[in-house]
């Protein structure tokens, strides 16, 4: 049985990088890095968009505030009614617990929170920001 090694965050340009470049929207979704090589999808229905008012500069955002943007859609997420911060970042880390359980890889919750996390930005997503 392959063990979770590190969870990725993949993410891309939504759909094409529009005109003249004061806008963007970004899909990403979750992985879990298995020992054995295999991934698995967590999430998959994430992303953002971030605007400008006015016609925005090279390099209006960088690598490292998408990166840090991305690390947060991905969850936990903000607590809903009757809440607490504690019980919704332990329910998101047993629904991904559960994701993987299904996929043939049980890990449990606290051991997929203190994994690794990185980001991969996409290729079209690395061309937008030159």
């Amino acid at each position: 049985m392959a063990d979770v090694t590190r969870l990725v965050t993949h993410v891309e340009l939504d759909g094409d990088a529009p005109p003249g470049r004061r806008s963007l929207s970004v899909s990403a979704r979750l992985e879990a890095v298995l020992t054995d090589g295999r991934t698995v999808v967590l999430l998959n229905d994430r992303g953002w968009t971030s605007s400008l008012s006015g016609e925005g500069p090279p390099g209006w955002i960088t690598a490292e505030e998408i990166e840090e943007t991305a690390r947060t859609v991905v969850g936990p997420d903000e607590p809903g009614e009757d809440q607490t911060h504690v019980e919704a970042t332990a329910a998101h880390w047993r629904s991904l617990a559960a994701t993987l359980t299904h996929a043939g890889a049980p890990t449990a919750p606290e051991t997929l929170e203190r994994l690794p996390r990185t980001v991969h930005l996409g290729p079209r997503l690395r061309a937008w920001l030159g």
